[in-house]
């Protein structure tokens, strides 16, 4: 009996070790791979965060550009092209190509393509631009939109530039001319190369049409291809404002994470690429690292298997220690995840709770049709606030209005966050625009009975103004941009109509318009806001 229970004592031990092993063995190999994905995964947020920064510089940088044009269009418009004209124009243009590191220069072009002016000291007159992509589109379209050209070459320097333009149209509506503004391509190449992607990473910045305006590695710098079989703009780029992908480039056969990002204003989209063999290097150093050391530790147990029979009870009590530290971790970390979904000052909801909630409620609602409405909140001039109180003041000030915005809610799913500084947001599922315009008007009251002393606001105290949009109902098409920028657009009407007010976003009003309608004439009642 005792030689069976030896025995039994052996295999259990040796069947603990088996055991043991394989999962030390799997979930070390479970860990690795998940720290591949994780890897990969923050390096897809990486590279969509520096493309999403790269497009707002490129829209800004051609906003400038096309901004002097404007103003160029209406001074031709009033003043003419006469002599004393052409001379205030061109110290004009010489000035603002100065001040402008980005632009290369800025023309004006008669209609037979002629050079009338421009920012150089001395006007060449040997060069006809009618053969111009910007000329010709121009020639043949009458409207008032910038047309945004392929990369050409400079027919005064030789160097590659960037085209803006816009049509000149006589007062009879006829042709009369191209207004130019030249982008320097080396403006681009030179900051870019501020951006580490890594040796073989990749900064590409595109036209709609899939024409290449540059492509910036380590190592070089290309203009001027066609990518639309590429895979990035063909199956991707061409068919979302935004996104991730993991493709291989056609090019160098290099696997990289792609993330792309449409330009704000004009058709173009900024792409990021990091080589993921490359970004798997140090992963790769350390799984094999963790391998030697779990097969060291794989023997070393192997060896000690007939210890370890002595040792149960210890390992018992170990275990059950481990347990409860787990546990002890599992509490702490939910602590953690509460505190990273909640905004230290004001204690709501912060952005990230706020987008996550946002996302979540608009795919529920496109599957069960329901209404998603937002309402923005702004506190009127906060920054002339804290610059009279000071930021202490500030911080009180925004605690007080966050407590009313926070009591606002009456059910379990409506969300209310700090959006942003002094901005706030209520999401409201299953709620239409009336009733959020009818709860945005009783926050803002409930916000101006706090009385709080304001010598800068309007009725010396604080105010907000309010943006409201809804969808209604929400569709499979509809993102959580679009309704953001719905009431971002509202709210910035409410602060341009004086502030102190609602708006509802025009969508919105549409819907209101729609339910009117189907109402009998003697129930109709207007809806201001």
């Amino acid at each position: 009996m005792a030689l069976n229970r030896r025995h039994s004592s052996v295999c259990l031990a040796t069947l603990f070790v088996v055991l043991a092993c394989a999962a030390l063995i799997g979930v070390d190999g479970w860990r690795t791979w998940q720290a591949r994905e994780r890897l990969l995964s923050q390096a897809a947020v990486d590279t969509g965060n520096m493309a999403q920064a790269l497009a707002r510089h490129a829209d800004d940088v051609y906003k400038e550009a096309d901004l002097v044009l404007q103003v160029l269009q209406e001074h031709i418009a009033e003043d003419g092209l006469d002599p004393k004209s052409l001379q205030r124009i061109h110290r004009q243009l010489v000035k603002q190509v100065n001040e402008l590191p980005q632009l290369n220069g800025i023309f004006v072009y008669d209609q037979y393509g002629r050079w009338i002016v421009n920012s150089q000291q001395t006007l060449e007159t040997t060069h006809n631009n009618a053969d111009r992509s910007y000329f010709i589109h121009h020639r043949d379209h009458a409207d008032d939109l910038p047309y945004l050209g392929p990369p050409v070459q400079s027919k005064s320097t030789g160097l590659w530039i960037f085209t803006v333009s816009r049509r000149i149209t006589r007062a009879d509506g006829s042709f009369g001319g191209v207004v130019l503004a030249t982008i320097s391509f080396d403006y681009f190449k030179k900051y870019y190369e501020n951006f580490d992607v890594g040796r073989r990473g990749v900064i590409m910045f595109m036209l709609d049409t899939g024409m290449l305006l540059i492509r910036s590695t380590r190592d070089e710098v290309t203009t001027g291809q066609d990518m639309r079989n590429t895979p990035i703009f063909r199956d991707h780029a061409a068919k979302r404002d935004r996104g991730s992908a993991e493709l291989t480039a056609r090019t160098d056969g290099e696997l990289r994470i792609n993330s792309f990002v449409r330009l704000p204003r004009y058709p173009m989209f900024m792409t990021v690429a990091v080589s993921s063999d490359e970004l798997l290097t140090s992963w790769r150093h350390d799984a094999y690292v963790r391998t030697i050391g779990i097969l060291f530790l794989v023997g070393v147990l192997a060896t000690m298997g007939r210890r370890l029979v002595r040792q149960i009870k210890h390992q018992a009590r170990s275990e059950v220690e481990a347990v409860k530290a787990r546990a002890r971790t599992d509490q702490l970390n939910a602590t953690l995840v509460q505190l990273a979904m909640h905004d230290g000052l004001t204690g709501l909801a912060n952005r990230r709770h706020f987008d996550r909630t946002l996302s979540t409620e608009l795919t529920r609602l496109a599957n069960e049709g329901g209404p998603l409405a937002l309402i923005l909140i702004d506190v009127d001039y906060f920054k002339l606030y804290n610059d009279v109180y000071g930021h202490t003041k500030g911080d009180d000030c925004l605690k007080q209005i966050a407590a009313v915005i926070g009591r606002s809610k009456r059910r379990g799913r409506d969300l209310a966050a700090r959006y942003g500084g002094e901005e706030f947001a209520i999401v409201l599922p299953d709620c239409d625009v009336r009733g959020a315009t009818t709860m945005a008007h009783t926050l803002r009251q409930s916000i101006a009975d706090l009385r709080l002393p304001h010598s800068g606001g309007r009725r010396g105290h604080v105010s907000v103004s309010i943006g409201v949009a809804a969808l209604d109902p929400v569709q499979a098409q509809d993102s959580p941009l679009a309704l953001i920028e719905s009431a971002d657009q509202a709210l910035y009407q409410a602060k341009e109509g004086g502030r102190d007010r609602i708006v509802t976003s025009p969508q919105s009003l549409k819907v209101i318009a729609r339910d009117e309608l189907k109402r009998p004439h003697s129930s109709r009642s207007g809806q201001g806001s």
